[in-house]
């Protein structure tokens, strides 16, 4: 993960790519020359789109992840209460064991009561509920409450290419 936030001044070009990769990750640069040139009007070669790509990912403008057809994996959103009695000399193992965790897929920081959350993936329901007891065995300490909720009849997952035209407007 990149510490340092993007420095990146987008050009249209810039956000058309990222809009058709939302669109279709699998596009080759000589199909996004095409679709550059008949969709959006920029003339450009498949190897400035390549490079362009490139640096874009270098600098953390997008990330990139494989993530499995949920038809394998049982989602599931973890919020952690800490129990602050304890909270100041477990918080780092316990923050780096979720984080690091092979289930983990997505991991952030939020306001309120609870305020460590992760989307995580399992096979099945079985698997959610031993991990909550390991992690309560392990981590149980600084953790005062895992309340998880199991994300089913996921109805969209992906990134709609719309939202990229917002970086376009942030720069005027």
């Amino acid at each position: 993960m990149v510490d340092e936030p993007p420095n990146w001044d987008f050009k249209d070009r810039d956000v058309a790519i990222l809009c058709e990769l939302a669109n279709d990750p699998q596009l080759s640069s000589r199909e996004l020359t095409n679709i550059l040139d008949e969709a959006y009007g920029i003339d450009v070669s498949h190897v400035t789109i390549s490079e362009s790509i490139r640096r874009m990912r270098d600098e953390g403008v997008f990330r990139e992840a494989i993530i499995p057809n949920e038809e394998y994996y049982t989602f599931a959103l973890f919020e952690f209460k800490f129990n602050t009695d304890h909270y100041a000399e477990g918080w780092r193992d316990a923050m780096e064991h979720i984080r690091d965790d092979k289930h983990t897929l997505f991991y952030f920081l939020s306001d309120g009561e609870y305020q460590w959350k992760t989307v995580m993936m399992f096979r099945t329901r079985e698997e959610v509920s031993r991990w909550i007891h390991e992690c309560y065995k392990e981590h149980g300490h600084v953790i005062a409450n895992i309340r998880n909720s199991v994300v089913h009849n996921v109805l969209k997952f992906r990134t709609d290419p719309r939202i990229y035209e917002d970086l376009l407007n942030d720069a005027e």
